[in-house]
């Protein structure tokens, strides 16, 4: 599509000649392009990636729960999809924006197109879209609410696309995890993948960790795996007592999507009773959420959520900065924390809380994701720090 197209002004022009994807947003503005994927409407949060590569684990990310994802980067699938480069079995991305079209797949590890991948899992994209004044737009406005919609035949009700995204109620009081983690406990001991080897099994545990599941990535279990822990992965439901019961070592609290204060009505009382039980415990992303709310502070929605691999937050410990992978749209409130409570993180972009401890007891947590690889490997650290705390070292 053109440009005078892609800007959505005027709002309501009519579609271009070839145009079978629409992303419509909730104030009437309307981007025109070209569909792949899935045929369908998805409504979500419209957000913004900047990260260049990894475009399969994102999509698989069960955090981008309720969100149609806007890549930066404009060559996306030009290394096709594989079977190994997942986060999780189902994808739950309500969608996909990018500026450039999807070019045969270059890489001896590819196994099918992307366009294929997504017709599989029935994610609904769009190429051909400024995706520069859609991510200013996001930037400068906030993440808004739309509805990605690839039409075949090119025919579109805007007006009752647009009513669509006005109706939908956003991720704000939105409880996601549920939709996301496991229905029943299961055990995890897949470790990293190596080239020539694929992943790897863990033969001899030093450690048992309980996981909390709350829209875990894969990637996350396997670094626990790497530590040398078992891990058992339990609902996001599971109480204290379940918890407990299965007499670990640690108790790792996942990523996840949604509103964290939602999902905090049932998870935060099991976590504080964890938390009370002297157990070692590790949190990721909404995990360090619930963490916070568990130790008496709030969460907000975010005005410009993170998302990307190029964010640098600094260890306020040791000085250190570390390059991380993020997605979040919701933060920690440094001020509602209890004395008990110590910021051990911040970002670098905009001062917004990266991670807490609890003082004097093995109980941390981090906003960002340390099991990716922007740095390559800057925090990897958290998980043998985690490791130390079983051990009675941290």
């Amino acid at each position: 599509m053109t440009d005078a197209h892609t800007t959505g002004i005027p709002q309501r022009a009519p579609a271009p000649p070839g145009a079978t994807g629409a992303l419509v947003l909730a104030d009437g503005t309307v981007f025109w392009g070209r569909g792949i994927g899935a045929a369908g409407n998805r409504v979500g949060e419209v957000c913004f990636n900047t990260s260049m590569t990894g475009y399969q684990e994102i999509l698989t990310d069960p955090s981008y729960a309720g969100q149609i994802i806007t890549f930066t980067f404009p060559h996306v699938g030009n290394v096709g999809a594989n079977p190994e480069d997942i986060e999780t079995v189902t994808p739950v991305a309500r969608g996909l924006v990018l500026r450039v079209d999807i070019t045969d797949p270059s890489n001896w590890r590819a196994t099918r197109h992307l366009d294929d991948w997504l017709k599989n899992f029935d994610i609904v994209g769009i190429t051909g879209i400024d995706t520069r004044r859609l991510t200013r737009l996001i930037r400068d406005g906030g993440a808004p609410t739309g509805v990605i919609a690839h039409a075949p035949d090119g025919k579109f009700d805007i007006d009752a696309l647009v009513r669509m995204a006005k109706e939908w109620p956003g991720l704000e009081g939105m409880d996601l995890a549920k939709e996301v983690s496991a229905r029943q406990t299961y055990h995890w001991d897949e470790t990293g993948w190596t080239l020539g080897q694929g992943y790897g099994k863990l033969e001899n545990p030093k450690h048992h960790v309980v996981a909390m599941d709350f829209g875990a990535k894969r990637n996350i279990l396997r670094c626990l795996a790497n530590a040398g822990c078992k891990v058992t992965v339990v609902p996001a439901t599971a109480t204290a007592e379940e918890i407990l019961a299965h007499n670990p070592d640690g108790v790792f609290l996942s990523n996840g999507p949604g509103d964290p204060a939602a999902t905090g009505e049932y998870a935060v009382p099991a976590i504080r009773q964890v938390v009370e039980s002297g157990k070692p415990v590790f949190g990721i992303c909404l995990g360090h959420q619930m963490l916070a709310l568990a130790l008496g502070g709030k969460t907000t929605k975010m005005e410009k959520g993170h998302r990307g691999a190029n964010h640098p937050v600094k260890d306020l410990e040791t000085g250190r900065v570390e390059i991380t992978s993020q997605n979040h749209g919701f933060v920690v409130l440094p001020e509602s924390l209890p004395d008990t409570v110590e910021v051990t993180h911040v970002s670098l972009f905009d001062g917004t809380n990266e991670g807490l401890r609890l003082k004097g007891r093995p109980v941390f947590s981090v906003q960002y994701h340390p099991e990716a690889s922007p740095g390559p490997q800057d925090s990897h650290y958290l998980f043998e720090r985690f490791v130390q705390a079983i051990e009675g070292k941290y």
